[in-house]
């Protein structure tokens, strides 16, 4: 199958099937896989069109038309295609148009261009529904928008943390050069997402970072009054992370188990009962006696 494809779904009591329309790399055809999800039919007739209701709409005779289907909209039908009739007869479920669950029947359609399909509708009896039949119509399902990368100010890769859990030997890296930046804290590149993934190559390729020495890495974000607040500790396993792919499998399972949601009140603010404050750069402090130095001989920034 194509990348480029249609996805149609169809979902009532007792029965659920998609309809995925593509163009065979290989030979050049349009096949409609109808997948079963959930119940079973036997497919008798599939009808399809575009959203253009201009001119007369095609229709089977008899039980395979699809008159009382009680679409929303009067749709215009460019194409009625019977598959078989009424009936399992003798085959049975083995009939060849019969399509139980989990299992898929593929069609080649009379079509010159995936455009052509807005509309894709099922006439089937021998459902798993309640009446027993149906006439289903169906339009594209439109594509799940991917959903948006957390994003931090700051990501604190943690060799050593104190009895409290505040960071104490590691390397702090911001998403931008602080100003002023006394203490040589690293900084992604200017016009880089400041996503995790960003912030482990930087932590690994620039700084020459070591993934496996690591007890835990800490998120920050800033709350609405500007103060750096931790959202998050991802602890290391025990014996800690052996590469780079297991520290970004962790952190994706993370994500998934919804680490990062809800760290922020609709305000924007953060729950500090969940959230470890920092001072802003501006108030740590080096010792006296003490030269700023490289951020990886640093225990804190």
């Amino acid at each position: 199958m194509t990348d480029h494809s249609r996805t149609f779904t169809y979902n009532a009591e007792g029965l659920s099937y998609t309809v995925t329309v593509y163009q065979d790399p290989d030979t050049g055809a349009f096949l409609a896989d109808i997948t079963t999800t959930e119940g079973a039919m036997d497919v008798n007739a599939i009808y399809f069109g575009d959203d253009d209701f201009s001119g007369d709409s095609k229709s089977l005779k008899g039980p395979l038309n699809m008159n009382g289907s009680h679409y929303e909209e009067n749709v215009q039908w460019d194409s009625a295609v019977k598959l078989s009739d009424p009936g399992l007869g003798t085959d049975g479920t083995d009939k060849e148009t019969y399509v139980s669950e989990g299992n898929t029947l593929t069609i080649e359609l009379d079509i010159q261009s995936l455009d052509e399909i807005d509309f894709f509708g099922i006439r089937a009896t021998s459902t798993s529904t309640p009446e027993g039949s149906i006439k289903a119509i169906s339009e594209e399902t439109p594509p799940e928008e991917p959903e948006e990368e957390p994003t931090f100010e700051k990501v604190f890769f943690g060799e050593a943390f104190d009895d409290n859990g505040f960071p104490q030997g590691g390397v702090f890296i911001a998403a931008e050069e602080p100003v002023p930046n006394d203490f040589n804290v690293p900084f992604l590149p200017e016009g880089t997402e400041p996503t995790f993934d960003n912030y482990v190559t930087h932590y690994v390729n620039e700084l020459g970072g070591d993934v496996t020495e690591l007890q835990g890495v800490g998120f920050y974000t800033n709350d609405a009054e500007g103060n750096l607040q931790e959202v998050y500790r991802l602890d290391a396993p025990e014996g800690g992370w052996q590469s780079t792919d297991e520290l970004l499998d962790a952190y994706d399972q993370a994500v998934e188990d919804g680490a990062f949601e809800g760290a922020a009140d609709e305000d924007g603010t953060l729950d500090l009962m969940a959230a470890l404050s920092l001072p802003p750069d501006d108030e740590i402090i080096m010792p006296e006696d003490e030269e700023p130095t490289d951020a990886f001989e640093m225990d804190v920034f």
